[in-house]
């Protein structure tokens, strides 16, 4: 199941800012850097948050969420993508980008990640995803730039 989260329920913020701290961990290791802002995030950060949120849940367990932005009336753009480590690799991603495609059908879909995050990258380019550019955001750290449709 996929739905709405409503980040001012601070139990349902406390188990996103989990799943949140375990990716964004992964990531960190994948690409060799620490520094990525959402892994530093705390509680009242992430509930002050003002990106909408879709999350998955296994059950009643929420195992994933996406975050974006509707920075115009043609474009989202996506700025977290997490699932918990614990129930990676089942297709929670894929479905929370899916269920977005289909919420806001938007001609333009805007995405960035770690350029050596090579799982993320792999989704992103298996969605129609291409890249149009990079920056280095600390000494050796790159970031792709991703963009789908026009």
């Amino acid at each position: 199941m996929i739905t709405s989260l409503d980040l001012s329920d601070r139990h349902l913020a406390e188990r996103l800012l989990e799943i949140q701290h375990a990716a964004y961990a992964v990531e960190a290791e994948l690409i060799g850097f620490d520094g990525i802002p959402p892994l530093q995030e705390d509680l009242h950060e992430l509930m002050a948050s003002t990106e909408f949120w879709l999350g998955r849940y296994d059950g009643t367990q929420l195992v994933g969420a996406v975050a974006y932005e509707l920075p115009d009336d043609r474009t989202v753009e996506i700025s977290r993508l997490i699932v918990d480590p614990r129930h990676a690799r089942r297709g929670h991603g894929r479905a929370l980008l899916d269920h977005l495609d289909e919420l806001e059908p938007r001609p333009v879909s805007e995405v960035s990640t770690g350029s050596a995050n090579t799982p993320a990258v792999n989704l992103y380019l298996s969605r129609g995803y291409t890249r149009t550019g990079g920056l280095e955001v600390a000494p050796g750290i790159y970031i792709t730039q991703f963009r789908r449709g026009s």
